[in-house]
């Protein structure tokens, strides 16, 4: 079970945006993804707190995705600012939506494959999804978005195209990397991201930064 951290930056300007402290998991039915989010704390002039230090980072939310062994979600849950979504492929994908009261609650439908957003697992998730491979034609795939901080939901299409998928050299031994382009339908924006089993390396606005044990294998 892997476990880790990654930094989260704007990918424009790499203003530090804060951290995804994250397990994962691989099992016979799938693969599950659980990580709490925290943002860089205000500057606090000295002495203001107690001992006379501030906290370096403050909780900002959560993230808990579940796929199955095809890469469809079937079960999502996240959590910030107050609000809370909980979701599946069901029809295609349905979710629920709390305000942060907790007294109303939307629904949502969408003829849609997955989610996404700015957690990595999202990416790990779509890369299941497709099962692409090396010089394949790219692949369209339309999903649900969820932004922070209300968890607003959009919806959008990708393209995705396995570029390469490479061995590396690693203390551990050879880790195989795949590089995607990811392809933005609405913008043209493309970028590219480095993934190695169920772990995101690089991506726009995310770095891998701990690991303690080499990253689990479809």
């Amino acid at each position: 079970m892997p476990r880790g951290r990654y930094s989260l930056h704007d990918p424009h300007d790499h203003t530090p945006l804060g951290e995804e402290h994250f397990h994962c998991a691989i099992g016979p039915s799938g693969w599950r993804y659980v990580s709490q989010l925290t943002a860089p704390s205000p500057t606090v002039p000295p002495g203001t707190e107690a001992g006379g230090a501030a906290p370096r980072s403050t909780p900002v939310g959560s993230v808990d995705l579940t796929i199955d062994e095809r890469g469809r979600p079937i079960r999502l849950e996240l959590h910030a600012g107050g609000w809370q979504v909980r979701g599946a492929a069901l029809d295609g994908v349905t979710w629920v939506r709390t305000d942060p009261s907790g007294e109303h609650a939307t629904e949502g439908n969408v003829p849609a494959q997955a989610f996404t957003g700015a957690s990595p697992a999202f990416l790990v998730a779509t890369s299941r999804l497709l099962r692409l491979e090396p010089g394949a034609p790219a692949t369209r795939v339309r999903l649900v978005s969820f932004t922070a901080p209300v968890l607003a939901p959009r919806t959008l299409d990708q393209s995705w195209a396995l570029l390469d998928r490479t061995a590396h050299a690693a203390d551990i031994g050879p880790l195989m990397v795949e590089e995607y382009q990811v392809s933005a339908l609405d913008t043209g924006e493309q970028y590219s991201v480095h993934i190695a089993g169920d772990v995101v390396l690089s991506a726009p606005g995310i770095e891998l930064e701990d690991l303690d044990i080499p990253p689990s294998s479809f």
